[in-house]
């Protein structure tokens, strides 16, 4: 009986220290005997997934979503709705230094591949021949609530660039256009 008690203890003692696991990764030792939640299974983007209607792992948002800290844009992508922004939409940004800053900044990284340093539609893919037609911001009439539709939706061969920038940044990039059309329409009138 007493051989049984001690085999019944050294039993327990080994079940329980098979519970402990220990992370290489690490110094501490994990005392889990479910250790599920320190290993997650990570899925890779485009592999099949039974648990989804379409069978793929990567999902859209859905329909109706407003991500955390964005502000609903309601205007639609038509040319009623840019003729709309285009006399309507104002920005909710104070013009200040560090808005331009800012803005010179997201424009230097999205748009000035294209539209070039000064605005004037000579960017680097422009110079190249892989774009033809790139505007000149003095050439047309565009406001600020212009500039952020087309931000928004893109428009001609331009692609939306909604997704690149957030709310705040989009007004702030529009800010620095608007900097960079009043530079090139003095520039034009002083010639």
């Amino acid at each position: 009986m007493k051989h049984l008690f001690n085999f019944a203890i050294l039993a327990l003692l080994a079940l329980s220290l098979s519970f402990c696991s220990r992370d290489n990764r690490t110094r501490n030792v994990r005392y889990m005997a479910a250790t599920d939640m320190y290993n997650p299974v990570g899925y890779e983007t485009y592999t099949p997934n039974p648990f989804f209607k379409n069978g793929l792992e990567a999902q859209l948002p859905v329909t109706g979503t407003i991500f955390r800290g964005e502000v609903p844009y309601e205007i639609p992508n038509t040319e009623e709705g840019y003729q709309l922004a285009l006399k309507t939409l104002k920005s909710p940004l104070e013009i200040s230094e560090v808005n331009l800053a800012k803005g010179k900044a997201m424009y230097t990284i999205n748009c000035i591949s294209c539209h070039g340093e000064k605005g004037d539609g000579q960017g680097v893919l422009m110079q190249r021949g892989k774009f033809l037609g790139v505007p000149n911001y003095k050439d047309r009439p565009i406001t600020e609530g212009s500039i952020y539709h087309v931000i928004m939706f893109g428009r001609n061969l331009m692609g939306s660039h909604a997704s690149q920038l957030t709310n705040t940044e989009r007004w702030q990039v529009v800010q620095y256009v608007q900097q960079l059309r009043e530079g090139l329409i003095k520039i034009d009138t002083i010639k």
